[in-house]
């Protein structure tokens, strides 16, 4: 399936039902005006405050791929950029009583809510010159509609009593359908994400699972929490069980940040062999970002991929302790003792910094024969030998002469799988990571 197709197969419904709630909502009137519009002002305060992806840049003038083309992962546990306004849809959709009065807003008013709200929330993102982020909005309608349907129409016609699920079984009946609701939900990003990126479906979706337990699961509990103390207090519960959430999400947006300025004191480490005259310009960051992209094509977890950027970025800082510089930055030429002397001081400058001792490692074995070492050391090694080919030809064919030596390298110096998932990468123009 086309990346076009995905998307088309998860707006198309989203459109639909989104239409069908708003027009019965408007045909029928809106139910409890109180509850939607506290509910609406919660959803769209917590659209407001999303985390918004970065932009990411256009192609480089060498039309090789630049740093700013790869886009930072989300941490663990971030996979949701709007908490808030996420536990609040949710507890929309599970909210079967207000004050100890039975709601019957049902399932129609509760999607016309939410997508009033995400719209409401796109606004000031729109204002400050952003494009808006669709796809969140997208999948919220999707999981939101899909929660309403699983418990409205049971709770309004008395089903859930008649199967017990009312009482003190009724929040794990809330948490299980809720759970439910992640996993659909973690099922469309990752889709998503497959469409617009071409990364590979299964560590896509495997990267989704690992987050459900972080942020997820806060968000599932909020919502439950959130639902059931409203129909015991009414809307005064909403401004009380939220508040943690929404420091929460201040918190992990200024870990996000912390995590930032700490990349990119790592980039600016790595620029000292291009400021000393020993690696051309943009080296490290060509390799980094390319690197990325290969290692997510072969399936690497989120935080594998960290450690496979910090080294690519590092992977040259041997070369300072050479007295004069080699031509290019080229050290394949160099005898192999020497290669692995620049590989062991790298390695050793790499574990002043504080990074994690793995990226110390795949600098230290670059010098190594590729079968001796991890993957993510063999990525480093083919897509550093890619980049110093590329540089030293000319014309439009280069890429295509470099991929060429790789593979006519692949029986002594480059893994063969390494080397096919960087032409796949190039072949998409470099958008893989």
């Amino acid at each position: 399936m086309t990346g076009r197709r995905t998307v088309a197969c998860v707006y198309v419904p989203a459109a639909a039902l989104a239409c069908w709630g708003l027009a019965r909502t408007l045909w029928g009137g809106v139910a409890e005006p109180g509850n939607a519009l506290a509910f609406g002002v919660l959803i769209a305060v917590g659209e407001v405050v999303r985390r918004h992806p970065a932009e990411r840049a256009g192609p480089s003038p060498d039309h090789r791929p630049s740093t700013s083309r790869f886009a930072a992962p989300l941490l663990p546990g971030q996979r949701e950029g709007a908490p808030l306004g996420a536990a609040g849809a949710l507890a929309y959709a599970l909210l079967g009583e207000a004050g100890g009065r039975p709601t019957g807003h049902g399932v129609p008013q509760t999607v016309a809510v939410v997508v009033a709200a995400g719209l409401v929330g796109l606004v000031p993102y729109v204002v400050r010159g952003g494009s808006p982020a669709l796809d969140p909005l997208a999948r919220r309608v999707l999981t939101v509609g899909f929660a309403a349907t699983c418990f409205q129409p049971l709770y309004n016609t008395g089903t859930l009593r008649t199967w017990g699920a009312t009482g003190p079984l009724c929040p794990l009946f809330l948490v299980g359908l809720l759970a439910l609701t992640a996993l659909c939900d973690a099922v469309l990003a990752a889709a998503l994400a497959r469409a617009r990126t071409g990364w590979p479906y299964g560590p896509l979706l495997r990267d989704e699972l690992r987050a459900l337990p972080g942020i997820g699961s806060a968000i599932c509990a909020t919502g439950v929490v959130m639902a059931l103390a409203t129909a015991v207090a009414g809307l005064w519960a909403l401004p009380v069980f939220c508040l943690p959430l929404l420091l929460t999400q201040f918190a992990f947006r200024r870990y996000a940040n912390v995590r930032a300025t700490y990349r990119q004191t790592i980039a600016s480490l790595a620029r000292a062999t291009e400021i000393a005259g020993y690696t051309p310009h943009g080296h490290a960051r060509r390799v980094a970002a390319l690197s990325r992209a290969v290692g997510r094509e072969l399936g690497l977890s989120a935080p594998d991929l960290d450690v496979l950027e910090y080294a690519a970025l590092m992977h040259d800082i041997g070369q300072l302790s050479l007295v004069d510089p080699v031509p290019g930055g080229a050290t394949a030429p160099l005898p192999p003792a020497e290669q692995r002397r620049i590989a062991l001081l790298g390695g050793a400058v790499v574990r002043q910094t504080g990074v994690p001792s793995e990226v110390a490692v795949i600098v230290e074995r670059q010098a190594d024969p590729f079968r001796e070492q991890p993957v993510t050391a063999r990525i480093v090694r083919t897509v550093n030998a890619y980049d110093d080919l590329a540089a030293r030809s000319a014309g439009p064919g280069a890429p295509l002469r470099a991929l060429e030596g790789l593979r006519l390298a692949t029986a002594q110096d480059h893994e063969p799988r390494v080397v096919e998932a960087l032409s796949r990468v190039l072949a998409r123009g470099g958008r893989a990571g």
